[in-house]
């Protein structure tokens, strides 16, 4: 394979959207695309600034306490730098005896000591409160985001990747918590000292106040150049070190396959385009990002020599004071530091707001409808009856037309057929994943719509191809089918599973760590753990969902073995490839283009001579 361009890179790596597809349970009303990630200016500044300010307005006594510590810090920060005025001066005055002069240049630095401290203290408490502030309400947006994701259907996640969440929780999340703990302060604080320090210095002398409020337009055109800049390459980084990171996690992910195929060295050569383009990009916007300092430095220097030079006639010709000189030529070198700390958090704090959106976008997304009507019954025996059910994932495409069906309590049902042909639709309609578009679906004479979600997917335990086990012991992931379920009923249900005996092999046996998804366990023995989850359920319906086609044959027979028993007395669907596993079902019936074009029992089927006689015998192979 050769190495592709770093364009194509860029493109598949840092694309916004990928292409749809479908998935396990079928493309959804915009197949598995990713939505546009963040980045970029917010689209409604003013609505997410009070969204999120409502999240720390139950602490409104501590922001007040924060303002208070603020204004104290910048007041004696001023008060500091004006006091020198009044001791230059008297030093300077000839009328003076020495004894006197030491005397108040003792008092007047134990008073500047004295407002110093109070600066320090202030600062110390102004950002210890705000943190407080900021972490209490990162918090409740996590709890917030998180609650919310587990109220959202199925088809939201089949339209969002798993990395465009995380970024939710982590960048997005992270870039709010920097702006309440920074960048608010320092916008704040900035204000304050710019408004401050103007007011001092037009006390100080209003004629060299107008020479430095000269300068303002330029530090302002300046900072907002170089901050345009900074954050147009800022951005650039970013999208190239994504870029980078899904080529890394592909590749990790995919390594046995690069091996496999020996595509080491390509992989070498391309990563190392990528990483070059970051390398460029990072050098210029921390060129942008470095350059702010000097450019407002060199600026406020000639501020500095233009109201030095100025300020020293004003004391030849009109009068003015060496101890007013002095203490306006300092505040006139750090009147553009007010200036260069607004244009630098700007950035920020917009990429904040944006970040805010995206969570916002989630958490304001419509839940998972529940709503039903009558009692709820004590007790579900597992008589489900399909009735003309019609569906499809968007209006466009029609997976399911007109399927009926009835499997009696303790009943096993089995679908065959091609591959996209709604197998695994029907199964993910009982759960109400998705609602149908038309007929019913009823559980012992009960419409499924007339039943509380919770309530219905307790009764219907799921074995699916795609295993998942969570991080903890094996006894916990086996509880995971029932929370309320005792050691010994886990035990139990790894027993119905034929798991019992590979668990207790395991180095700690029940109590073994399981981590990375099961990593530690063969794909079989992950299987097994699946079945024994769902036989502590003890829920009255089951459904299995190509549970045995990425196993072996010996290991096939081994987990059947276990779901044999598992399906005694249950109500049970199953879905397969192997057709080997369905033949002893009560029915059995065959999709294809989402409509049931036989159904019957394995004799009775292989007699028809039909589709499924095909696939049976190998004269026409699943698609």
């Amino acid at each position: 394979m050769a190495a592709r361009t770093l364009e194509n890179l860029q493109k598949r790596y840092s694309r916004s959207v990928i292409s749809s597809g479908e998935g396990h349970f079928g493309p959804g009303p915009g197949g598995r695309g990713r939505r546009k990630g963040g980045g970029g200016k917010p689209k409604n500044v003013k609505n997410t600034i009070v969204r999120l300010f409502n999240y720390i307005a139950e602490q409104k006594v501590l922001l007040l306490v924060v303002l208070v510590f603020m204004l104290i810090r910048t007041l004696s920060s001023l008060a500091g730098s004006y006091m020198i005025r009044p001791i230059i001066n008297q030093f300077l005055d000839s009328s003076s005896d020495l004894f006197g002069k030491i005397g108040l240049f003792s008092t007047a630095l134990f008073v500047l000591a004295a407002v110093y401290i109070a600066g320090v203290i202030s600062t110390y408490f102004q950002s210890k409160i705000m943190l407080k502030i900021s972490q209490g309400a990162l918090e409740k947006i996590r709890n917030d985001l998180f609650t919310k994701l587990q109220k959202l259907p199925i088809s939201f996640y089949d339209n969002e990747s798993r990395g465009e969440l995380m970024s939710r929780f982590t960048n997005d999340v992270d870039n709010i918590g920097t702006m309440l703990d920074t960048s608010v302060l320092s916008l704040i604080s900035g204000a304050i000292t710019l408004v401050g320090t103007l007011v001092v210095m037009l006390w100080t002398n209003i004629w060299l106040s107008l020479v430095t409020l000269c300068f303002v337009p330029l530090f302002i055109k300046s900072a907002a150049f170089v901050a345009k800049k900074s954050s147009k390459y800022y951005s650039s980084q970013q999208a190239a070190l994504g870029a980078m990171n899904g080529y890394i996690e592909e590749t990790v992910t995919g390594q046995k396959v690069v091996k496999v195929f020996c595509h080491e060295k390509t992989l070498e050569e391309e990563f190392g385009l990528l990483n070059r383009d970051l390398v460029e990009k990072q050098m210029k916007a921390q060129f942008f990002g470095g350059v702010m300092g000097p450019v407002m430095g060199n600026i406020s220097k000639i501020n500095y020599a233009v109201t030095a030079g100025i300020g020293g006639l004003l004391c030849v010709t009109s009068g003015f004071d060496i101890g007013g000189l002095t203490i306006f030529v300092n505040l006139s070198s750090q009147f553009s530091q007010p200036i260069s700390e607004l244009s630098n958090q700007t950035s920020a704090v917009f990429s904040a707001l944006a970040g805010a959106e995206r969570v916002f976008d989630i958490i304001d997304r419509p839940e998972e409808e529940d709503s039903y009507f009558g009692d709820v019954p004590n007790k579900i025996t597992g008589d489900v009856v399909f009735e003309n059910v019609t569906f499809g994932y968007n209006e466009d495409k029609i997976v399911l037309k007109g399927i009926s069906l009835h499997a009696s309590p303790g009943q096993k049902i089995a679908f065959v057929g091609s591959t996209g042909a709604g197998k695994t639709t029907v199964t993910n309609l009982l759960n109400r994943f998705y609602d149908i578009n038309g007929g019913t679906i009823t559980i012992d004479g009960r419409d499924i719509k007339n039943l509380p979600k919770p309530f219905l997917r307790e009764n219907i335990a799921m074995v699916l191809q795609d295993t998942h086990l969570f991080t903890g012991t094996v006894r916990e992931n086996i509880r995971y089918g029932r929370l309320d379920a005792t050691d010994e009923e886990v035990e139990a249900a790894a027993k119905t599973a034929s798991a019992d005996s590979f668990i207790r092999r395991l180095p700690n046996g029940y109590d073994t760590i399981i981590d990375g998804d099961g990593a530690n366990l063969s794909q079989g023995q992950r299987q097994l753990l699946n079945i024994a989850r769902a036989s502590v359920s003890k829920a009255p319906i089951l459904v299995l969902d190509e549970a045995t086609s990425s196993v072996d044959t010996r290991t096939e027979r081994h987990i059947e073995k276990g779901m044999d028993r598992l399906m005694t007395d249950r109500t049970t669907f199953v879905i397969a490839h192997r057709l080997s596993t369905v033949r002893n079902s009560d029915i059995i019936l065959v999709l294809e283009n989402g409509e049931i074009v036989e159904r019957g029992n394995h004799e009775e089927l292989l007699a028809m001579k039909g589709r499924y006689y095909e696939l049976y015998t190998g004269k026409r192979e699943l698609d």
